[in-house]
């Protein structure tokens, strides 16, 4: 009962905390794109031709594009309660469809290469402090070096040339064939698509998690009870399994649902060089053409996409550590 009501105290801090930053993040994005030279009016009519003065005021008085700013941020806001996010000028769609079809896409992408790198990263982390000093330890190291200072696109450029243009390995880009429509398309072609921005974005993430997995082994294998199971008698990879791994599982479990954010930067991009059709594109196209409620909308959705990951990590971190319950117990 005690750790029932100590996980709803919990939960309850935490929507809190969203409620105020969700709050937050909508009222200066809204302030933010109100103050740009975006205009929505402008957007709309640029596929119409030449429209009349009448029609522009027309259209002008239906965005609110002369109201007072707090007009237009109350009447947003209460479309908002009603799950009304508007529609998209681009898709001529209502915006959360858009996003919802956009984020399955991205969806796949991100979660494969969450996935992806978190079990890699993991591996040579593993690796590089088990033979810490050793010419594979350096090697790992200067690997991962390499990758956290080469910025995320220089990197899908590089793949993009080498793997879609020189090699012919990949296409150059697009979720399906051109001219086919996305329900004909076969399992396999779509995967082939898939990969090489997986990887991509994969290859980013790999480095922090390597890095973090590495010095905590390092100071597993520094620790007492490490020393004392390696004086009984017991030693190499066994030993690692036993007293190593599963002591350093959990914090680099919630680095990678720390690294949400990470994770959806670089997905932007990623999406944005291999013209995936996810929501990281879908948030440029906004941003480029003036389509201020589908912006609006993904800058919510981005929030709570991120938000929701650092909330696992955080629920992980309090509630499943033992060492950490148990240190909340005493202290409490």
């Amino acid at each position: 009962m005690l750790k029932n009501e100590k996980l709803l105290k919990f939960l309850g801090k935490k929507i809190v905390r969203f409620i105020i930053l969700l709050i937050f993040v909508i009222l200066l994005s809204f302030i933010l794109i109100d103050m740009s030279p975006i205009n929505p009016v402008k957007t709309y009519i640029a596929n119409l031709g030449v429209v009349s003065p009448e029609k522009i005021a027309i259209l002008e008085s239906y965005w609110g594009v002369n109201e007072p700013i707090t007009t237009k941020m109350f009447n947003w806001l209460a479309n908002i309660i009603h799950l009304d996010f508007g529609t998209s000028l681009i898709y001529r769609a209502p915006v959360l469809d858009v996003i919802k079809e956009k984020f399955v896409a991205s969806l796949v992408l991100m979660l494969s290469s969450w996935i992806f790198s978190g079990v890699i990263g993991f591996l040579l982390g593993v690796i590089a402090g088990f033979k810490k000093d050793t010419i594979i330890d350096k090697a790992i190291k200067v690997y991962c070096y390499i990758l956290q200072s080469a910025p995320t696109f220089w990197i899908a450029l590089l793949f993009l040339m080498v793997f879609s243009v020189y090699l012919g390995w990949f296409p150059t880009g697009l979720g399906v064939p051109v001219g086919t429509l996305s329900e004909n398309v076969s399992f396999w072609d779509w995967l082939h698509r898939l990969i090489l921005p997986m990887i991509t974005l994969s290859v980013v993430g790999i480095a922090s998690i390597t890095l973090f997995t590495r010095d905590k082994l390092i100071d597993v294998m520094n620790s007492d009870y490490f020393l004392f199971a390696k004086a009984r008698g017991e030693s190499g990879w066994n030993l690692i399994v036993r007293h190593g791994i599963r002591n350093v599982l959990l914090p680099a479990i919630t680095l990678q649902f720390l690294g949400f954010s990470e994770l959806f930067g670089g997905a932007v991009l990623v999406e944005q060089i291999f013209t995936y059709p996810g929501i990281g594109q879908a948030a440029v196209s906004a941003g480029l053409r003036s389509d201020v409620p589908l912006l609006l909308g993904i800058v919510i959705f981005s929030a709570i996409f991120v938000y929701c990951g650092n909330l696992i990590a955080d629920v992980l971190y309090n509630f499943v550590d033992p060492r950490i319950r148990e240190g909340e117990e005493d202290g409490g």
